[in-house]
């Protein structure tokens, strides 16, 4: 498969080391130096292009592929609110999209469990529920993307909970804390906390070579599909 890489950051670089591991070309690099490259035929060969860039710049992203017809794996977040319903449009249209707040399989598994614990707290309102996620200090966008996707999660299973916010006391809202430090590649932490115990539990990455990984294995997905893909579509929870 041809895969072009949108963004050459510490991801884009492990994305490519895995891609060619796994027998892949990588046919275009763009970064914020050569955008006229997303008019060129090299560009425009891929397959795939996997984009992991600022949230500020992912929706120009991915108007720019799609012009060249290249279908589009991204994990970008921070882009959906003001971008969302235009997205949803363009891949009701013929364009394709596998977004992903997160790529790990790890990550996957963890949403399931999620909900599904979830489902079952929905009988035990004794139990409040809150997250808190950390992660690297270059991450400028709060709460995580991951964060929003466990926490829709969550609101879709649990009745007492209306929606999630920041910085809330208010009991019919899931509360989401946010920490940045270090180098954390993520780590994310869902409390159900009563008066008798705690019910805790945590997804942490070790690196990001499991996004990496997960990334390429979207990408060849993607190019056998089409329209609005997902992390469920692929693993089927």
């Amino acid at each position: 498969m041809k895969i072009a890489l949108i963004g050459y950051g510490k991801m884009g670089k492990m994305i490519e080391q895995i891609a060619i591991s796994r027998g892949h070309e990588i046919v275009s690099i763009i970064d914020i130096d050569n955008q006229e490259d997303f008019g060129s035929d090299a560009f425009r060969s891929a397959d795939v292009a996997i984009e992991f860039t600022a949230p500020q710049a992912a929706y120009g992203n991915y108007l720019k592929a799609w012009a060249a017809g290249v279908k589009v794996v991204s994990g970008s977040t921070g882009w959906m609110k003001e971008h969302g319903d235009d997205v949803c449009r363009a891949c009701s249209e013929g364009k394709t999209l596998f977004w992903a707040s997160n790529f790990s399989v790890g990550v996957a598994i963890f949403s399931a469990v999620n909900k599904y614990l979830a489902k079952i707290m929905n009988q035990f309102p004794q139990y409040d529920v809150e997250m808190e996620e950390t992660h690297h200090v270059h991450k400028l966008d709060h709460p995580s993307g991951t964060a929003i996707t466990l926490a829709e999660g969550i609101l879709e299973n649990i009745d007492r909970k209306t929606e999630w916010a920041e910085d809330t006391t208010d009991p019919a809202k899931l509360r989401i804390d946010h920490i940045r430090r270090g180098e954390v590649p993520g780590i994310h932490t869902i409390r159900y906390d009563s008066e008798a115990d705690i019910i805790t539990i945590t997804h942490d990455a070790h690196s990001r070579k499991g996004f990496a990984l997960g990334a390429v294995l979207a990408a060849e997905y993607t190019k056998e599909h089409e329209g609005l893909l997902t992390i469920s579509d692929m693993f089927n929870f």
